[in-house]
């Protein structure tokens, strides 16, 4: 006996044939840089959530209680120790602190907040003042001085590494690699207490501390700009030279390899001269590699200035990280790291959208 199709099974075939044309045709209208763009933004959005998580739930597991401690400290000051007062403050001020109720409801109440309202709540180090004014007067310098080291370190450690790798066999460039070799393993504060040691203390040459001389008026004067750059100079001295000197070492190595290319040898061949092939060739191929490395040392450079910033009282949001460390002012660490945080996979978004511009090798279909 033969067996009979259903007579249903050819519909349904062509009706998936249907919609995987459909699909065709949908992923069509999407360009392979719109393609490219999404996936970036998805991955920046999935990496910032994470980032955001693990650091709340990182700073929520530091031991210690620091509204009983407050709270004791009022009761104290206040000359008034009661079981029934003490609990009904503490209640009080976990509320206003966003610390009430377990580790999720604390999570959520977190994330309906800074979301919907960018608050982070109160700070615990100027209590009523909200955490975010504390960091707003705090991140302009930060800003400055990362932004300065950042930008002064990549020239010099990409411009010098590729002389370095050019000359390799010469005696100077020799002598470059080593102490960069040397600098780059040395932690940024380390460098910085030398030099305040040597250039504030023993040769009195650059301010020891603060922002800028308190004796003159903030604003756009000459006095007060000139002496902001005086006492950023040591901090964005002892930055600079150890990331310099990073790049340097990458770059050299990147030079290095570049001049076993066949497409010098030609070049050579065609009567360039040495300056040519330099700037038109090995530069050009040593430098765009260095620029998607740039934004993942926005974070290296950050974390290395919270130090830097507390040895020289500089008033930025590192010392003031370190300061609410210490008082396990949760809302201000939250606001600060979540800030930082934001400002780091953002400015490695850009450059991953920008790069396929710059580089031609890399290409938006992400082959």
């Amino acid at each position: 006996m033969a067996t009979q199709i259903p007579s249903t099974t050819f519909e349904e075939f062509e009706g998936q044939e249907v919609q995987q044309e459909r699909l065709l045709e949908k992923k069509m209208l999407l360009s392979p840089a719109m393609r490219y763009v999404l996936r970036r933004i998805g991955l920046y959005l999935i990496t910032l959530w994470g980032s955001i998580t693990a650091s709340f739930i990182f700073i929520r597991l530091i031991p210690g209680d620091p509204i009983r401690a407050m709270v004791a400290q009022m009761q104290l000051q206040g000359g008034y120790n009661t079981i029934s007062t003490s609990q009904s403050m503490s209640d009080f001020y976990e509320k206003q602190f966003g610390l009430n109720g377990n580790l999720l409801q604390q999570y959520l109440h977190y994330m309906n907040r800074v979301l919907l309202h960018l608050d982070f709540g109160p700070s615990l180090l100027s209590y009523p003042n909200p955490a975010m004014d504390l960091v707003k007067r705090g991140l302009p310098w930060t800003m400055a001085l990362v932004g300065t080291s950042l930008v002064i370190s990549w020239i010099l450690g990409v411009v010098v590494g590729a002389l370095v790798g050019w000359a390799r066999k010469s005696r100077w460039a020799d002598t470059i690699n080593n102490i960069s070799l040397g600098l780059s393993h040395i932690p940024a504060y380390f460098v910085a207490v030398v030099l305040l040691f040597i250039f504030a203390y023993n040769f009195p040459i650059f301010p020891a501390n603060s922002a800028y001389d308190a004796s003159i008026k903030p604003g756009w004067s000459f006095a007060f700009l000139w002496s902001v750059i005086q006492h950023m100079a040591l901090p964005v001295i002892a930055t600079v030279l150890v990331f310099a000197a990073s790049w340097l070492n990458g770059t050299r190595a990147l030079v290095i390899q570049i001049l076993g290319e066949d497409y010098l040898t030609f070049a050579s061949a065609k009567g360039l001269k040495n300056r040519q092939i330099l700037l038109g060739y090995v530069m050009k191929n040593a430098w765009l590699p260095q620029i998607s490395a740039l934004a993942l040392s926005l974070g290296a450079i950050i974390n290395g200035n919270v130090l830097v910033e507390q040895l020289f009282r500089y008033p930025g949001v590192g010392q003031l990280l370190v300061m609410s460390t210490q008082q396990k002012d949760v809302n201000t660490m939250m606001a600060i790291v979540t800030i930082l945080i934001v400002m780091t996979l953002t400015a490695n978004l850009i450059v991953d959208l920008l790069l396929p511009l710059f580089d031609p090798r890399i290409s938006y279909s992400g082959k």
